[in-house]
C-alpha cells in the first residue's frame, strides 16, 4: 500500500549518507507525515465502520439463526404430531377395514336372513289367503245355515194353514203370523206375491237382514221365495207402537225402559249408517217398526222400503244419498226434506228418531209433536206435557231428551245432530244413569212403598232420583250423589245440571251433615219396620 511505500523511502532516507537536512526537506517530511497521520484517520474510521457493520450483519445473521433453529424446532415438532397421527390414522384405517370385512360378513347373514324370511313371508301369505278362503267359506256357510230357505209347505204347516187365530199383524204389504218352525217359535211375514212392492219388499229384506247381524236388529232366520215369505225371530212384547198406547191393557213403560229404547235404536241406526260398503238407510222408522222381546229389549224390523246408498257424483259434499220421485213410509215420521227432494239420507232417520224420542217423552201422537214439545220447554212447562204414566221423570234426563229429541227433529236437514257424534254423546251417559236408577226393568210400579214414599226429597240425588250414600256439594251449590255426578262431569259436561249455567269449578265436597242426617234416619226407619213387624 501507499502507507507502506512512504515508510520503506523514510527507512530507506535515514539508512543513505546522512545528508544535511535542510528545511525544505524538514517541510516536505512534515508534509508528508501529516498526509500519512490523515490517511491513517481515515483508513481506522473505514476500518471502524466496517467493523461495526460487520457487527450489524453478524447480530442479524444471529438473530436469523435463531429464528430458523425455532422454525427447525417447530417443524420438528410438527412433524412428530403428524406421524402420531398418521400411525392413529392407520391404526384407525385397520380397525376399519376389520370393521368393514365384520359388516359385509354381518350384511351377507342378513341378506340369507332376508331371503330366508322372503320366502316364510311368502309362505305366510299363501297359508292366509288359503285361510281366509275357507274363513269365507265358513262364513257363506254360516249364512246360509242362518238364512234357511224353506218351502212354502213349511210355512203352511207352521201357522196350521195361516189360521187367523195365528195372524198378529196385517197391512198392505200382507199379513204376519206367529208360527213353530222346526221346534222354534217364529214370526212369518207373507207378502202379496202378485204385487211388485210386495216382490221388491222381499228383495230388499233378504239382500239387508240376510246380511247384517245386530242385537237391536231383528234377526232374519230364512225366507221362502215360492210364497214369497220371510221368518224372523219371535218378539213377544210387540211393537212400541202397541205398548205406548197400552193395548190389550200392558203396563205401560218406564222411563228407565223407554230411555234405554232411545239408546238401542241410536246403536242401531249408528250400525246401519255405518255399514260397508254401502251405508243403510232404514227409511220408515216408526213405533210400529220397532219389537220387544220378552225383556222389552228393542228390535228395529221391516226393512221392506231400506235403501243401499250409494256415493253422490253431483254433491259438493259428496255425501251419501238416495233419489226418488216418489217417497214412501209413514207421513208423520218422515223427513220433510225427502217429502219436497226425494233424496234419502241417513239424517233422515235421525228425523224419525227424534219424533219417537219425543213419543216415548209425551206418550203423544206423533203430529205436530216437536211443536208442542218445543212450547212447553220455551214456557219452562216441558213437566206438563210428560207422560206420567212412565213414573216420576228426572228432570234432567227429560230436559236432554227434549232438547236432542227437536234437534233430530229440525225441519232443516244440515241443522241435525249427527248420530255418532252429537246424539251418541247425549244418549249414552242417559242410558247408564237410567240403568242405574231401574229398580223394576220393565213396567212402571204400580204403587210406591211405604218407606219410598216418606223419603224426604232432599234425601234424593237430583240426577239418580235415590237417596243418597254418598251426598257430594257441586260448584252449583246442589247435592248430589258422588258417582252421579262425577259420571255428568266426566261426560264432559261443564254445567250444572240443576239450572244449566256453567259451573265455576269441576270440584266437589263431601256433604258429611245430609250423610249423618240420612244414616240416622235410615236407622230410625229400620227400627221402625222393625217395631212394626
Amino acid at each position: 500500500t501507499h502507507k507502506s511505500v512512504l515508510l520503506r523511502r523514510i527507512i530507506s532516507d535515514c539508512k543513505a549518507p546522512a545528508l544535511k537536512p535542510t528545511k525544505d526537506n524538514l517541510i516536505l517530511q512534515a508534509k508528508e507525515l501529516e498526509k500519512l497521520y490523515h490517511h491513517e484517520i481515515r483508513q481506522r474510521k473505514t476500518i471502524e465502520e466496517t467493523l461495526v457493520r460487520q457487527a450489524q450483519e453478524l447480530e442479524a445473521t444471529k438473530i436469523q439463526c435463531d429464528t430458523i433453529y425455532d422454525q427447525l424446532h417447530d417443524a420438528e415438532e410438527q412433524k412428530a404430531v403428524l406421524e402420531q397421527r398418521m400411525t392413529e390414522m392407520e391404526s384407525a384405517l385397520r380397525d376399519g377395514e376389520e370393521k368393514l370385512a365384520t359388516s359385509k360378513c354381518l350384511l351377507e347373514a342378513l341378506q340369507a336372513d332376508k331371503e330366508k324370511l322372503q320366502q316364510e313371508r311368502d309362505a305366510a301369505a299363501t297359508a292366509a289367503a288359503e285361510l281366509r278362503q275357507k274363513s269365507e267359506q265358513r262364513i257363506s256357510m254360516a249364512t246360509e245355515a242362518l238364512n234357511t230357505e224353506f218351502s212354502a209347505v213349511e210355512l203352511e204347516q207352521a201357522t196350521r194353514s195361516f189360521d187367523e187365530v195365528l195372524k198378529i199383524g196385517e197391512g198392505g204389504f200382507g199379513c204376519v203370523y206367529k208360527g213353530s218352525l222346526r221346534s222354534t217359535t217364529v214370526a212369518i211375514k207373507l207378502l202379496h206375491p202378485k204385487s211388485l212392492q210386495g216382490q221388491s219388499e222381499f228383495n230388499q229384506e233378504v239382500a239387508v237382514l240376510g246380511r247384517v247381524r245386530h242385537p237391536n236388529l231383528v234377526a232374519l232366520i230364512g225366507s221362502c221365495r215360492e210364497a214369497f215369505g220371510l221368518v224372523y225371530e219371535y218378539l213377544p212384547n210387540g211393537s212400541l207402537e202397541d205398548r205406548l198406547a197400552c193395548a190389550n191393557d200392558t203396563p205401560p213403560l218406564t222411563w228407565q225402559v223407554r230411555t234405554r229404547i232411545i239408546y238401542e235404536m241410536c246403536s242401531a241406526l249408528t250400525f246401519l249408517h255405518s255399514n260397508k260398503p254401502h251405508p243403510v238407510v232404514h227409511g220408515d222408522l216408526k213405533p210400529a217398526n220397532i219389537l220387544l222381546d220378552a225383556n222389552l229389549v228393542s228390535k228395529l224390523g221391516d226393512f221392506g222400503i231400506c235403501r243401499l246408498l250409494t256415493q253422490s257424483g253431483t254433491s259438493t259434499a259428496a255425501t251419501t244419498l238416495y233419489r226418488t220421485t216418489t217417497p214412501r213410509g209413514t207421513f208423520a215420521y218422515m223427513d220433510p226434506e225427502f217429502l219436497s227432494s226425494g233424496e234419502l239420507t241417513p239424517r233422515s232417520d235421525v228425523y224419525s228418531l227424534g219424533i219417537i224420542i219425543l213419543q216415548l217423552l209425551t206418550g203423544r201422537r206423533p203430529q205436530k209433536i216437536a211443536e208442542v214439545v218445543e212450547d212447553a220447554v220455551e214456557k219452562g212447562e216441558l213437566h206438563t206435557v210428560l207422560d206420567p204414566s212412565a213414573g216420576a221423570w228426572p228432570f234432567v234426563q227429560a230436559n236432554q231428551l227434549a232438547h236432542l229429541g227437536l234437534r233430530c227433529a229440525e225441519m232443516s236437514r244440515r241443522r241435525r245432530p249427527d248420530l255418532a257424534r252429537e246424539v251418541w254423546t247425549v244418549v249414552e251417559p242417559l242410558m247408564k244413569a237410567a240403568s242405574l236408577t231401574a229398580r223394576r226393568p220393565t213396567f212402571a210400579a204400580s204403587s210406591a212403598l211405604p218407606d219410598e214414599a216418606s223419603t224426604p226429597s232432599y234425601f234424593v240425588c237430583p240426577i239418580f232420583q235415590e237417596m243418597m250414600n254418598d251426598p257430594h256439594i257441586a260448584a252449583d251449590g246442589f247435592t248430589y250423589e258422588a258417582e252421579a255426578i262425577r259420571g255428568w262431569l266426566d261426560s264432559g259436561h261443564d254445567t250444572s245440571p240443576m239450572t244449566n249455567l256453567k259451573l265455576a269449578h269441576r270440584e266437589l265436597t263431601p256433604n258429611r251433615g245430609l250423610r249423618s242426617v240420612i244414616l240416622e234416619w235410615q236407622q230410625q226407619h229400620r227400627q221402625y219396620h222393625e217395631d212394626w213387624r
